[in-house]
């Protein structure tokens, strides 16, 4: 639209209302592009309908877009087959040869590093540090709620912070589907100002090095030290598919089966962007590098089982589709959000959203408001990823408009996904670390809420803080 009015919002706000009140992400992305397309269309329903499955089915058309939607699949067939290798259990068992873990500081460390150093999928993240630490912490008396804290929050945030992994590959596709120019350049600025995440980061090694156990949290370490591992009235998340994948009885269990896979991973996402970007990192291509990366690892995952005949390529065949179906929920919300983006685009909602707050909210008042907005999204849809589809193409947009510095805008968007998602009971990563914990899950989420509130605060006072110097 040439000249957005008031309708340019009301596909997002659709979302925005609909995602909080049913809580189904999936029809109100839906119901967002739809209504887009209805406005553009001369708001006929039918044709506007139409026009939105063909412009979604578009998204596949971009090469980035299909990438990253290829890469959530792979990723899950990696997943599937490094819990099926016995890969896990063999790391639990070399820490506990070589006496690495011997106090309960140090078992909460390597949970904290273990978060830290897997940043190319929060998922991976959760699964591998909460299968690792959870027989120390049982050993050491240390409660699961802990553990659960520990993983959950260093998960989510490290990734949010680091552009060659999954998180970084998904947003870098939303900036590029809104026309920003050198988007990795504008993410890599938005990093320090990411406060949320980089404040729950800092507070849980914090929680580690001097023991800061706070209200519910204190109570729990209390019982954990008395030898009970739940309260009475507990029911903890157990996925015996997760924490206890069937044992591969052709092979013993070996670290080097989950270790030299991750490492793979890790080290061939650089390589690929300096590949792509033909010696410059910054201007290597994010999605084709993080799907290069996670390729990589499933290709050499799937090398050492056959070499020590640990599974037939039928085999892994079978569970690397069983895994990539997995997250086959996870493609379909990226590929909707992309396509909102791209309507919201069209319609020109960001251009819309500056101009009507342009001298009247202050960047001071602006920002923070955009990190408040975007928690309580993720707070009420449980999805970070969602939360960014919503609040990206409308704060971006608007940012450059008002002739702003597009980073800060964009880090309190994510900053605020990331705050919403640990705080909601129906975050799947918050469930998914009570599950890896094996914790009630309500206990889970009243033990780390202290923690995330006192850093969603600090991350308040951040963005007002940047908006004053804006």
């Amino acid at each position: 639209m040439s000249d957005p009015t008031w309708v340019s919002v009301l596909p997002p706000v659709l979302a925005i209302v609909l995602a909080i009140w049913t809580r189904q992400v999936y029809l109100s992305l839906a119901a967002g592009i739809w209504l887009g397309w209805m406005i553009l269309e001369g708001w006929a329903p039918f044709s506007g309908l139409g026009t939105a499955i063909s412009e979604t089915v578009a998204v596949l058309g971009d090469t980035s877009s299909a990438k990253v939607i290829l890469f959530t699949l792979v990723i899950g067939a990696l997943i599937s087959t490094m819990e099926s290798s016995g890969g896990v259990r063999g790391f639990v068992r070399y820490l506990e040869k070589k006496d690495w873990v011997t106090s309960p500081r140090g078992a909460q460390a390597l949970a904290w590093i273990i978060g830290v150093i897997i940043f190319v999928e929060s998922n991976i993240t959760v699964l591998v540090a909460g299968a690792v630490s959870r027989p120390l912490f049982d050993r050491f008396r240390i409660s699961r709620e802990k553990l659960a804290y520990l993983i959950d929050s260093t998960s989510a945030a490290i990734c949010i912070l680091i552009p060659l992994n999954a998180w970084g590959a998904y947003n870098l596709a939303i900036l590029t589907e809104l026309g920003v120019e050198q988007p990795l350049t504008v993410f890599i600025q938005s990093i320090p100002l990411n406060f949320y995440a980089i404040a729950a980061i800092l507070l849980a090694g914090a929680t580690v090095i001097w023991r800061i156990d706070l209200g519910p949290m204190r109570k729990a370490e209390e019982r954990s030290r008395n030898g009970s591992l739940h309260w009475p009235e507990a029911q903890p998340m157990i996925d015996e598919e997760i924490l206890s994948p069937t044992p591969n009885d052709r092979i013993p269990p070996r670290a080097r089966n989950m270790v030299l896979p991750i490492l793979a991973m890790v080290l061939m996402m650089p390589i690929g962007l300096y590949i792509t970007g033909e010696g410059d990192l910054r201007a290597g291509s994010g999605a084709t590098s993080v799907l290069w990366a996670v390729l990589a690892a499933l290709a050499l995952a799937w090398l050492l089982l056959l070499a020590q005949r640990g599974a037939s390529v039928d085999d892994l065949t079978r569970t690397g589709l069983k895994g990539a179906g997995g997250l086959v929920p996870l493609a379909f919300i990226l590929l909707l959000a992309l396509a909102l983006g791209a309507v919201a685009r069209e319609l020109g909602t960001g251009i819309y959203v500056a101009q009507i707050t342009a001298g009247v909210l202050a960047p001071w008042i602006f920002l923070p408001l955009v990190f408040l907005v975007s928690a309580g999204i993720a707070f009420a849809t449980g999805t970070s990823w969602g939360t960014f589809a919503i609040m990206i193409p409308i704060v971006v947009p608007a940012a450059d408009t008002m002739g702003l510095a597009i980073a800060p805008f964009l880090a309190a968007a994510l900053s605020g996904g990331i705050f919403g998602d640990h705080s909601s009971p129906i975050s799947d990563t918050t469930i998914i670390s009570s599950m890896a914990a094996a914790t009630d899950h309500i206990d889970h989420v009243r033990t780390q809420l202290p923690y995330a509130l006192i850093a969603g605060g600090t991350a308040v006072v951040g963005f007002a803080l940047v908006g004053l110097g804006l």
